[in-house]
């Protein structure tokens, strides 16, 4: 018996990747996440990773943009709800974040989250 080839890109098919920022450094021109060196990082991804990131040091700049780094290379990351580069005010808080990730394009968008305001809204 033969299957036809599927068409379609399986994403996310070994379940939802995630990954730990292992330092956070903020200068003068961004705020850089590192992860730990890992080989499948550079392969060709389609899906949703989440990650797990530390608090940006306070007194950094709201508007500086924010670069996730691995094995050498440096990822910019877009915000999917404006479609703008990702800034310390997107991810001010440590905590888990969603994100979506097509290397056959290169664009990381992270799905940002709002903390609460003090009435609840």
């Amino acid at each position: 018996m033969s299957f036809p080839i599927n068409p379609y890109i399986l994403a996310n098919t070994q379940g939802i990747p995630r990954l730990r920022a292992t330092a956070v450094n903020a200068t003068a021109s961004e705020v850089r996440f590192s992860f730990v060196n890992h080989p499948f990082l550079n392969a060709p991804f389609v899906g949703l990773i989440l990650f797990k990131l530390p608090a940006i040091p306070t007194g950094t700049a709201d508007t500086l943009p924010v670069v996730f780094a691995t094995n050498g290379n440096a990822q910019s990351a877009v915000s999917y709800e404006t479609g703008e580069a990702l800034t310390v005010a997107d991810v001010a808080r440590a905590g888990v974040y969603l994100a979506v990730y097509d290397s056959e394009d290169g664009i990381l968008y992270v799905f940002t989250t709002t903390a609460p305001s003090a009435d609840g809204a």
